[in-house]
């Protein structure tokens, strides 16, 4: 008995200790990823039933209603429907037939236990769209709901991992397009209003539903077997006719080259798409309705072969993410990573064939290794997989690293297991996790039974660790000149003990070959004994054919890059020169020479681009201003001479556009003005509206003397009206007035007047000139304090791109000052956010930290 007595008490005393969870604790504002476990076993089997009736009149609210249909098979939590705006916004609920009182509390609609039963439930919310994403136009909008915003719109389960089907209706002016991700049932008008009615959509995640509509015009075409649908607003004649056909073209071959690769057919019921003025990024992959940027689509007889190329890619890339994302979606938003290596990585697949001409492993490299490294380098790195205990903070694991470093990882990947084992697994990843979601640990799985390499050993640092190797060499030659020893050493720049385990090329050159030497860099340090007895090289050329990842040895003294034959290794060697000089290995004078010397002899289209940026980023970034003004009057007569030489009309292109981004000297405006007015014309130069407005406010900023007729006259002359309101936005930014220029900066920050990303770019690129600096930068302060609200109120790559164009800018004493002064003063900034600051000002330190010590 007294034994009894005793385990009674004990169980008392454990159950008393032992605290249930509070009945809100899962109530949290954003989605936590404790409540969206928990809905994943809570609901299935969801539909949404949406209607939306949109005014004429942008003020007036959009009255909408959500009829939503579930199975809940947990009940130990109330439901909570994610809903971020403001509780009037909700009119009236009622579950399963019975109105209930609006409970809105965090940024939930919850809907109280007593109210549902297992098994099927209806929801019905009558409420005022948020307008939030809806991106409101006076005669179009668009939703963007990625990655969390479909919850500032309708009320929903924003999760990846909650797939749902959608009916939608949408009632709109007459005179406008409707497209979304559903097949239409039906339309009709009454007075002047249309009722679109689509049927079940295909299942997707709440991010990757979309609507637009608005005055559009609409073209279709069957390239194959499926109809496509293109919705646009652009008017110029010659965009429309240089592109409408590669546009339904590059979608058809993505398509087709996509079915191959993954043995999978086209996922979905349609595929239609439309372009946005101003869209916030390159394109966005809506299942059945694809959004990209305007100006990406629609290019004319001038553009560059790089532009075509950078097209077709956007395209794959999108049409990629059927596949890729939209068939089978990451669980939660640590691994959007995922989503968009795949699709950059079949993107660089896809354009192979359309586009034979093209070096396309120099494409690979020049298009992902400068915007790798120009995160990977700095102090706010991060790794490709981020940890993510909210969604609301989803936003902020957008950037260079998933975009541009994952790619390269998967190609190192692709390399070690072998182009067919890879393409094995990738397929049994599609056949898997069809219309579900997966984790890059479920993809680990499959890959690994195709090779026997230890990949989740192998993915530790390359996808959960951030920053890069140095890679170092230690060779000996023996009296006859021979490699004695050649050793080669990688540490990790940060200073970790990070290693990669990576293959790369070397090439010994001689006078008359080159030997290329494969290397497998598996540990600390490697000896290649393979090397020894070989004659010693006149140059060594490092990442010959651009597969590694890292900072690697240069040598400038001995051998000039441009002496380099194959494109892939001159190509890096190039981009290799920037990174040893902003490690300060090399000085900026060398840097730039070097760059100049390529530059005078460079043919290869894509690294004329690539060298022309780098030479812009040293004149204006890391010269001094003194360097800077004994620089200027040479290169202005030397891009003036290329100009005069016979060469490829997209080689010209890039050397006129580089002239215009540096020629602020007297003969330099007066040469750009003769351009602009039409007074000279330069041979195998095509130049655009868009081009010659460029060149008006590249004048402006250079003080022309008659920068206020040229800005009026290059106003006027533009024909299409999105693009003229873009113009008369960023016209304050480049006003001479100083004042004018003040007032427009503090007007940004009112959330209102940073509606268009885009053009608040344009603007800032103006106003934070480094020409203009001296008054710029009392502004830089405002701009660093609106961040975080920036965050919340911008869509994901906004805070990112508006430091680059801010702060990001600036190598002054004065900049640095400012950005330490914010650091010491919010010692508890969001982290997500600081590292974003600490990659955009990596220039701002290496100047004030390293050079100028």
């Amino acid at each position: 008995m007294r034994n009894l007595f005793f385990v009674f008490l004990l169980t008392c005393v454990v159950s008393c200790n032992k605290k249930p969870k509070e009945e809100n604790y899962l109530l949290v504002e954003g989605i936590s990823s404790e409540l969206a476990t928990y809905r994943k076993k809570q609901v299935s089997d969801v539909v949404y039933n949406l209607s939306f009736n949109i005014p004429l009149e942008r003020e007036k609210a959009i009255a909408s209603q959500l009829h939503l249909s579930l199975q809940v098979n947990d009940l130990e939590y109330p439901l909570y429907l994610d809903f971020n705006e403001d509780k009037s916004h909700l009119k009236s609920v009622s579950v399963n037939g019975k109105s209930i009182e609006v409970l809105h509390e965090r940024e939930h609609l919850i809907i109280p236990k007593k109210y549902l039963a297992k098994g099927n439930n209806e929801v019905i919310v009558s409420f005022d769209a948020g307008e939030v994403s809806l991106n409101r136009n006076d005669d179009y909008l668009y939703t963007l709901l990625v990655p969390d915003r479909a919850s500032t719109l309708f009320p929903c389960f924003d999760q990846p991992d909650l797939k749902a089907n959608y009916n939608l209706e949408i009632t709109a002016p007459s005179t406008w397009k409707v497209l979304c991700g559903g097949p239409l049932v039906s339309e009709e008008t009454v007075n002047d209003y249309t009722k679109h009615v689509y049927g079940l959509t295909d299942k997707m995640s709440t991010y990757l539903f979309s609507f637009v509509a608005g005055v559009f015009n609409e073209t279709s075409q069957k390239p194959e077997n499926m109809e496509m649908t293109l919705l646009y607003r652009e008017n110029d004649s010659a965009k429309i006719e240089a592109s409408i056909d590669a546009i339904f073209e590059h979608h058809q071959k993505a398509v087709n080259f996509l079915e191959e690769y993954t043995q999978y057919p086209f996922p979905f019921q349609k595929m239609d798409y439309a372009t946005i003025p101003g869209f916030q990024y390159g394109g966005m992959e809506h299942v059945g309705a694809i959004q990209y940027k305007e100006s990406s689509l629609f290019l004319d007889g001038t553009t560059t072969q790089e532009r075509l190329l950078n097209r077709a890619r956007l395209i794959a890339h999108e049409t990629a993410h059927m596949w890729f994302g939209d068939l089978v979606t990451m669980k939660w938003f640590d691994d959007v990573w995922l989503k968009e290596v795949f699709a950059n990585f079949m993107a660089d697949k896809t354009v192979n064939g359309s586009f034979p001409n093209i070096n396309h492993d120099l494409k690979f490299l020049t298009s992902h290794y400068p915007s790798a490294y120009s995160e990977d380098r700095t102090q706010g790195a991060t790794p490709i997989r981020q940890n993510l205990g909210n969604l609301k903070n989803a936003g902020t694991l957008y950037g260079n690293i998933i975009y541009h470093k994952a790619p390269i990882m998967m190609r190192q990947l692709e390399v070690i297991m072998g182009e067919e084992p890879f393409r094995r697994g990738m397929r049994n990843y599609i056949k898997t996790y069809a219309n579900d979601n997966a984790t890059w640990n479920d993809l680990v799985e499959l890959l690994d039974n195709e090779t026997p390499i230890d990949l989740k050993q192998w993915s530790e640092v390359w996808v959960t660790k951030s920053g890069r190797p140095v890679i170092l060499d230690d060779i000996i030659y023996d009296s006859a000149g021979r490699i004695e020893r050649f050793e080669i050493s990688q540490h990790a720049e940060d200073g970790t003990d990070n290693i990669w385990t990576q293959a790369f090329n070397i090439g010994l050159v001689y006078k008359d070959s080159v030997h290329l030497e494969s290397v497998n860099l598996n540990a600390k340090q490697i000896s290649l004994s393979t090397l020894e007895g070989m004659p010693k090289p006149e140059a060594i050329v490092y990442n010959y054919n651009g597969l590694g990842y890292g900072v690697f040895p240069v040598d400038i003294k001995n051998h000039h890059i441009y002496d380099i034959k194959d494109d892939v290794a001159r190509g890096f060697a190039y981009i290799n020169l920037y990174e040893n000089m902003l490690s300060g290995k090399i000085s900026a004078i060398d840097a730039f020479n070097q760059l100049l010397n390529g530059f005078k002899v460079e043919n290869e289209d894509l690294i004329i681009n690539l060298v022309s940026g780098e030479i812009k980023s040293i004149f204006w970034k890391y010269f001094t201003e003194e360097e800077r003004h004994a620089m200027l009057p040479p290169l202005e007569e030397f891009l003036q001479e290329r100009l005069k030489e016979h060469l490829d009309p997209s080689i010209k292109k890039t050397v006129f556009n580089l002239y215009k981004s540096v020629a602020y000297s007297g003969s330099g405006k007066d040469f750009l003005y003769e351009v602009w007015n039409k007074t000279i014309t330069l041979d195998n130069v095509y130049l655009n509206e868009n081009d010659y407005t460029g060149i008006a406010s590249a004048l402006a900023i250079y003080k022309h003397e008659k920068a206020d007729e040229i800005l009026k006259i290059a106003h006027e002359q533009i024909t299409n009206a999105d693009r003229k309101k873009n113009f008369e936005f960023i016209l304050p930014a480049l006003s001479n007035d100083v004042k004018v220029r003040d007032a427009f900066m503090k007007s940004l920050a009112k959330p209102e007047n940073r509606e268009k990303e885009s053009w608040v770019l344009d603007a800032l690129d103006c106003i934070h000139h480094p020409l203009r600096q001296a008054s710029g930068q009392k502004h830089l302060r405002l701009c660093l304090d609106l961040l975080e609200e920036i965050q919340l109120t911008g869509d994901i790559f906004f805070p990112k791109a508006w430091l680059v164009a801010s702060i990001g800018e600036y190598t002054s004493p004065e900049a640095y000052q400012v950005l330490q002064q914010f650091l010491a003063d919010n010692p508890n900034f969001s982290p997500v956010l600081k590292n974003k600051l600490l990659q955009a000002t990596d220039p701002l330190y290496r100047v004030n930290n390293l050079w100028k010590q």
